[in-house]
């Protein structure tokens, strides 16, 4: 538990909230006599701490993404698959209590398991050391996954309509700044992309890249896509 807290970057008063958060059910029905504390009723409250945080932090960071983005984006920062992949990076698994079945049948490395423990290692962390040590512990992780998703979006807009485009030998696409606006620091783009002579798209970005996607973007949904 030492290794695990120095690897968190939180260290906790209260030890024995850490080991109910990485204590499984299957070990406590091993251990009945000892009436072990284990890690569901923390997987509960901490579901509802990382939305919460989740929540407050793209709320207040992507102003520009409407409700139904938002709720998206949200959506793929708190999934299974997701808490699954932020549990591997600390290697969870290697630290909680198994049942001896349990740990040959691979309940260390099974994806709800590690994702719950996630979420019971958040409520411990809350419960212990309040909000603000939970949500530091949680950006941890989910502000590069938001800037990873938003890096695979952009890619995708603009690679998915070139490979739409390239179906059709003989046409072309081409993206063309027709304003800029705003001071140095803060400036904003709109860019509208051709195809042929046709205005297909048109979006606005802090960047002309950005702009560029956003075109894109638009010119994806209008075809249909």
């Amino acid at each position: 538990m030492d290794d695990l807290q120095n690897k968190i970057g939180y260290y906790f008063k209260n030890k024995d909230l850490l080991r109910e958060s990485l204590t499984h059910s299957s070990y406590a029905n091993e251990h009945k006599s000892q009436h072990l504390k284990y890690n569901e009723r923390l997987e509960f409250l901490g579901d509802s701490v990382l939305s919460f945080v989740v929540s407050d932090y793209i709320f207040k960071n992507c102003p520009n993404l409407p409700e139904g983005e938002l709720t998206k984006l949200r959506a793929s920062l708190v999934c299974e698959k997701t808490l699954f992949e932020f549990a591997k990076k600390i290697n969870l698994g290697k630290y909680l209590f198994f049942s001896k079945g349990e740990q040959i049948n691979g309940g260390a490395e099974r994806p709800s398991i590690l994702a719950d423990a996630f979420e019971a290692l958040i409520a411990a962390i809350y419960i212990d050391g309040g909000i603000s040590n939970a949500s530091k512990f949680i950006l941890n992780f989910i502000i590069p996954a938001i800037k990873n998703s938003r890096v695979n979006k952009l890619k995708d807009y603009k690679t998915t309509l070139q490979e739409i485009i390239q179906k059709n030998p003989g046409e072309m696409i081409e993206y063309v700044l027709i304003n800029e606006s705003g001071p140095p620091h803060n400036k904003h783009f709109v860019v509208e992309v051709h195809l042929n002579s046709n205005v297909i798209g048109k979006g606005g970005g802090r960047s002309k890249k950005e702009a560029e996607q956003q075109a894109a973007r638009e010119a994806l949904e209008l075809m249909g896509y």
